[in-house]
């Protein structure tokens, strides 16, 4: 839609006096309603209210996205799309005959965010009232007024201020208040595309009360420290009891130190203060969410409660063992996931960066669309990676929406393919796919021009050009080896694609370029003597077992390495293809092995962590512990450990096949995945006695089928709950 079909006569405004974070007015009077209802953006992030009644049903509107296009940004490049997500609200409960006020608090978030900023905080809105077939319109222009809020020092990733010192709650509340406001003036209007989305916002799924673990002084000032028990990002609700013109000050931490303070390495920056107009409040941050376990309060007020906030997603699996790492990176990645679901975006962390880079997102989206009910959400996203194409190269920017950041072809830019492809295979839903498919081939035309002898050599000039990333010890994996694995596994995607939505004529070229890599990729990086890919360094055998290269030989070494290692050495991309190769030569106990090993996952667990870090424990850094990348082995879980997967030319588990794996490690497990056909579940518990025997119970839905498959043996599971044994 353009700005007029979605706003009729309504203009972008913004206060003629420079305010801070204003707060817009608006009183309109309506005599009989049947319905009424508001569209309205506020940007960056904004807060409606009718007559002080907040309708915002989602925190953190609008959802983010790539608002308009900027000058110059990103340098030399000319960006696919932009979209400003709408939200609209019935707000006829809120309204009354006569009049009746909105108020719009709007200013911070991702619209405005200063390492990247589209513009000036400015809002647009349309009120429609309903009556016997009738209707009458109020929007945004020249009559609204606009007053100071008590939102002061900002920056989105990090910092909030309030002051109460001279605000009056009655300017959101009342229609009559009437204390110092400013004009308003027309904004400069977004060049953009108005849409809807039913993409979920944020909201407070819980409601933690966190435990006192130290008082003490600090400063001159009474210092509490409070823990919430697990690292989330969250918003915290705090009483303020200070005498007028003191300042509170909270400070957030993934860590405390040993004394019970909070730990300053994993602060990232993050306080939230406010100055107390000497009345008892209850007050949050307004256009921020912070990411911590610990806070410290310094001043006279107590945290009455945090709200772990992200993306109305529900979880939509189960999994339960008798390992207790394989359920705590279970639980672990959710939380960590969860924690990344912000306005829309998969982002990498909830504090320092925020931003939904290509190249976590499309390693962890197979896990997110496993264990969440996660459709609507990546239907959004996979719109953010095709906005942030390159109209002129085909370059895939490394985040999407569009921030300057850090990737590299392949491992980043193979998103719009990757994205979409599990997207159809898990939902069944071709089209996003089907709409993206020339852009696929255009970023192919990028990777070729960037490719030396059929090797990824470079990505845009003056940027980063990664491969693998995080390794436990530094990387060694040449990039070129690991891009070409992605490209490759892309366009064996695109081909399937193809097939799907009549571009066969596409294929004979398709595959020719894959023949080529293929050939190229063994050349550059193949030892003949003893059959190894680049010694196997960080998995590189499992890489190019996957690709289709290599032997039984290959494979040996591969399975010998890590049967002797014990843990994963490899970064975010690695260790997911290792453990998917494992498991594929049928050797996952060794997958298992490397699941539980000290210096990764469960040396996360008995470090006492709650989320997934962003660098294996005394690897080359340590900086964010809540980065959901190196969750991508939790698919397994259901895949190959419960065996809940589907036939290969099967999508949206159409056809449904169920094939487990029981490791040695493990006793029992069982679980259970909401799949558009309902919900599937399965247990498998061993024998007492006899330890090879299985017991097994499979619950399908109602008019479902499926193949059960293990070591050969074959049966048909019906709907309902199936109870057999089979032997490991």
């Amino acid at each position: 839609m353009t700005q007029k079909e979605m706003f009729g006569k309504a203009i972008w405004v913004e206060p003629a006096e420079k305010t801070g974070f204003p707060i817009l007015r608006r009183v309109f009077r309506i005599g009989g309603f049947d319905r009424v209802t508001l569209r309205v953006a506020g940007l960056g992030f904004f807060h409606a209210y009718i007559n002080g009644r907040e309708v915002n049903d989602s925190a953190f509107l609008p959802l983010n996205s790539d608002f308009e296009e900027r000058k110059d940004y990103p340098v030399g490049e000319k960006l696919f799309g932009h979209r400003l997500i709408v939200p609209e609200f019935d707000i006829t409960e809120a309204v009354r005959e006569g009049e009746n006020l909105l108020a719009v608090h709007f200013g911070g978030g991702w619209y405005t965010f200063q390492a990247g900023p589209f513009g000036d905080a400015k809002a647009i809105y349309l009120i429609t009232v309903e009556k016997g077939g009738r209707t009458e319109t109020f929007c945004s222009g020249p009559e609204d007024r606009f007053a100071e809020s008590y939102v002061g020092e900002y920056c989105f990733t990090f910092l909030e201020s309030h002051d109460y010192t001279d605000f009056d709650d009655r300017v959101l509340s009342d229609p009559a208040w009437d204390k110092k406001t400013v004009e308003a003036k027309a904004a400069k209007p977004l060049e953009t595309e108005y849409v809807f989305s039913d993409c979920p916002g944020d909201k407070v799924t819980e409601v933690i009360t966190p435990k006192v673990i130290n008082v003490c002084e600090k400063d001159g000032a009474k210092c509490t420290v409070y823990d919430a028990e697990k690292n989330i990002s969250a918003i915290p609700v705090v009483k303020i009891l200070a005498k007028k013109g003191e300042k509170v000050t909270l400070a957030f931490s993934e860590e405390k130190t040993p004394d019970n303070m909070i730990d300053p390495r994993f602060m990232h920056r993050q306080t939230f203060t406010a100055v107390s107009d000497g009345k008892a409040r209850t007050i949050s941050p307004r256009f921020t969410w912070f990411a911590f376990r610990f806070i410290e309060v310094c001043g006279d007020a107590e945290v009455e409660s945090v709200g772990f906030v992200h993306a109305d997603i529900g979880v939509s699996s189960t999994f339960d063992s008798d390992c207790e790492a394989l359920n705590w990176l279970y639980k672990a990645y959710i939380n960590t996931q969860l924690s990344n679901m912000h306005a829309g975006i998969p982002s990498d962390c909830p504090h320092i960066e925020r931003r939904g880079y290509t190249g976590d997102g499309q390693l962890t989206c197979k896990a997110a669309m496993t264990v969440l009910d996660a459709k609507k959400f990546y239907r959004k996203w996979i719109d953010d990676i095709s906005d942030c194409q390159d109209v002129l190269t085909g370059h895939i920017q490394y985040t999407a929406p569009y921030i300057r950041s850090g990737g590299g072809p392949g491992a980043w830019g193979c998103a719009i393919v990757e994205v979409p492809y599990i997207f159809y295979k898990e939902y069944g839903d071709i089209e996003p796919a089907k709409k993206l498919y020339p852009q696929m081939l255009r970023y192919f035309d990028y990777l070729e021009e960037h490719s030396l002898n059929d090797i990824v050599v470079s990505d845009k000039e003056g940027e980063w050009c990664l491969g693998d990333w995080c390794t436990l010890t530094p990387t060694a994996l040449p990039a070129g080896f690991v891009n070409n694995y992605y490209y490759i596994k892309s366009m064996r995607r695109a081909i399937e694609t193809a097939k799907l939505i009549g571009r066969e004529s596409d294929i004979p070229a398709l595959s020719e370029k894959i023949d080529a890599r293929l050939k190229a990729t063994k050349a550059a990086y193949y030892n003949t003597w003893d059959h190894n890919f680049l010694a196997n360094i960080q998995g590189a055998n499992a890489f190019a077992l996957d690709m289709g290269l290599g032997d039984d030989a290959t494979k040996q070494f591969l399975v010998s390495y890590y049967t002797k290692l014990r843990q994963f050495d490899t970064g975010i991309c690695g260790t997911d293809v290792v453990t998917k190769v494992l498991f594929d030569i049928g050797q996952g106990d060794v997958a298992v092995d490397l699941l539980l090993g000290d210096r990764t996952f469960a040396g996360w667990m008995k470090a006492g962590f709650t989320t997934l870090s962003e660098y294996w424990l005394n690897s080359t850094r340590d900086r964010s512990h809540s980065h959901p990348m190196f969750g991508s082995p939790v698919t397994y879980f259901f895949e190959r450990l419960l065996g809940i997967t589907q036939e290969k030319d099967s999508a949206g588990y159409e056809k449904l096949v169920i094939a487990p794996f029981i490791p040695s490690q493990s006793n029992r497990l069982s679980g259970s995945r909401e799949l558009p056909c309902g919900k599937v579940s399965a247990s498998y518990e061993r024998d007492a006695k006899v330890t090879s025997l299985i017991h097994a119970k499979v619950t399908l839905p109602a008019g479902k089928t499926a193949r059960f498959l293990h070591n050969g043996v074959e049966k048909t599971l019906t709907e309902g709950k199936n109870e057999f044994d089979f032997n490991v």
